[in-house]
């Protein structure tokens, strides 16, 4: 049973390295990667269930696990990543904010050369992610997860609201930027709304997955009203399947 008790830096931690030690060859989220992907779920315009969004952190790929996986890994990993979830969900519902996990990048540090044979493919991802300022490099692993789940559960993209549209192009600001429509829409958000440092950056983000979660609050909430194809009935009617008895000593008693 999960608790809105957050994780303690020690815990997130923990929850990182359990994270690497998922078994090869899955690829699964890190502790920054999952954070977002945590928000993605939340903000999704139904609720969806711990049994339904979990195995997705485990593969990118969409890769299960094995069924031979270590049961006392998988019981520790399960428990920190729902207590995370519930401590988002309620930091949003009750105060519109939460803190991300954002991993500190090392601005000098260079990505490794790409080998002599790569693709065209590579060369262009390398490029778009060369083209990404500092602050979407330290951003970048936490929108990657939101845009995971995003993918996994494509409801809150499909979506036919321009806000939800707005905001996620916020987002995805912070991800290379691959056709030339996005590298516009990128330019035209860093134009008309400048980031000026890692805070500021970190409270837009923040506060575009709030505006998020208000928007589709009431769909995901939404109570559908059930219609009778027949009329309903009494208790004291003759019952339709037709014995002659009174529907409440019938098919009506239990």
């Amino acid at each position: 049973m999960s608790t809105t008790q957050d994780l303690t830096d020690a815990e997130f931690a923990e929850l990182d390295e359990l994270l690497a030690a998922t078994p090869e060859p899955l690829q699964p989220l890190d502790a920054s990667m999952l954070d977002g992907y945590l928000c993605g779920v939340i903000v999704q315009p139904r609720l969806i269930e711990a049994d339904e969004w979990l195995p997705n952190i485990f593969d990118y790929d969409g890769g299960l696990l094995p069924d031979s996986v270590d049961a006392t890994w998988l019981d520790r990993l399960t428990q920190l990543v729902e207590r995370r979830h519930a401590a988002l969900n309620k930091r949003l519902a009750e105060d519109g904010w939460f803190d991300p996990v954002v991993l500190e990048v090392d601005e000098e540090q260079q990505p490794d050369p790409l080998p002599e044979d790569a693709s065209e493919e590579e060369q262009s991802a390398r490029a778009s992610y060369d083209a990404l300022g500092p602050l979407s490099r330290a951003l970048m692993p936490w929108v990657a997860g939101f845009q995971h789940a995003a993918l996994c559960f494509p409801e809150l993209a499909d979506m036919p609201n321009d806000d939800i549209s707005a905001a996620l192009a916020r987002l995805y600001r912070h991800l290379p930027a691959e056709t030339d429509e996005e590298k516009e829409v990128v330019a035209t958000l860093n134009r008309e709304f400048p980031l000026n440092d890692l805070d500021d950056a970190i409270e837009e983000m923040v506060a575009t997955v709030a505006d998020l979660a208000d928007l589709t609050e009431a769909e995901r909430y939404r109570v559908e009203t059930i219609r009778r194809d027949t009329p309903k009935v009494g208790r004291n009617d003759p019952c339709p399947c037709g014995s002659g008895r009174k529907y409440k000593v019938c098919h009506g008693s239990n």
